[in-house]
C-alpha cells in the first residue's frame, strides 16, 4: 500500500532519536536544522531543474526527513508546544479539503485561474490579510520575493508599478536572464551588493503596494 514506508521513516527517526539511539540526531533542535532545510531545498530544486529523476527521489526523501524529524523533536516537547507527525501531516490534509470545496465540496472552478483567486480570498479571510502581501516572507531570495510580491498584487487588483520603458530596448537585445547577469556584473564594478539592493527594492515594492490598497 502506498505511504507504508512513511510509516517506516518515522519509525526509524524514533529509533535515531530515543534513548540508545543516534548521539548527534539526538542534540538537533529545530533551530539547528534549519541550515539543513535551506540547502535539502535547494538541492530539490536543482534535481527538478535537471529533470532527474534519480536525483529528485534522493531530494525529495531529504527534504522528507526535515519535515519528519521536525515533527519528532515537536512530539518531544512539553505541554501545548508538543506536535507530532500526525498534526503535520492533519493539519495539511485539513487545509488542502477546505481549500477545494470544488473538488470535496459544492463549489466549482472551471480554471486554474478560477481555483487561484478562490484559494487566495479564502486564505485572506481564513487568516485575517488586509494587504496583499500580507504572509509573503520577506526573507526570500530577492528575484523570487519580487516575483511573489508582484504576482500577489496582480490576483489581488493592485496596481503594479509600470516597467521603466528603457528597459524594453534592452531586453529586445538579450534575454532576461543575460540582462540579469549584465546588471549584477555591473553593479560589482560600482561595488553595490545586487542583493541587497533587490532586497531593499522589494521593501520599497511592499510599501507601495500597500500604500496603494
Amino acid at each position: 500500500m502506498t505511504g507504508q514506508r512513511l510509516l517506516e521513516l518515522v519509525a526509524v527517526m524514533d529509533r535515531l532519536r530515543s534513548p540508545g539511539g543516534c548521539p548527534w540526531d539526538a542534540e538537533q533542535t529545530h533551530a539547528s536544522l534549519v541550515q539543513y532545510l535551506v540547502e535539502e531545498t535547494y538541492e530539490t530544486i536543482e534535481a527538478i531543474d535537471a529533470q532527474d529523476r534519480d536525483a529528485m527521489v534522493e531530494e525529495l526523501g531529504d527534504l522528507l526527513l526535515q519535515v519528519v524529524f521536525h515533527a519528532r523533536i515537536g512530539q518531544e516537547a512539553a505541554g501545548a508546544a508538543g506536535f507530532d507527525i500526525d498534526d503535520v501531516a492533519g493539519g495539511i490534509a485539513d487545509k488542502l479539503v477546505a481549500r477545494h470545496p470544488h473538488v470535496f465540496g459544492d463549489e466549482s472552478a472551471q480554471t486554474a485561474d478560477d481555483v487561484e483567486a478562490a484559494w487566495f480570498e479564502r486564505k485572506r479571510a481564513e487568516k485575517g490579510r488586509t494587504s496583499v502581501t500580507d504572509g509573503v516572507p520577506m526573507a526570500m531570495p530577492a528575484l523570487p520575493l519580487i516575483e511573489k510580491l508582484l504576482h500577489r498584487a496582480e490576483k489581488g487588483g493592485v496596481p503594479v508599478p509600470a516597467p521603466d520603458p528603457r528597459l524594453a530596448s534592452v531586453l529586445d537585445e538579450m534575454d532576461v536572464g543575460e540582462a540579469i547577469l549584465e546588471l549584477v556584473a555591473a553593479a560589482r564594478v560600482r561595488g553595490v551588493d545586487a542583493d541587497a539592493s533587490a532586497r531593499a527594492a522589494a521593501g520599497r515594492l511592499r510599501d507601495r503596494l500597500r500604500a496603494a490598497e
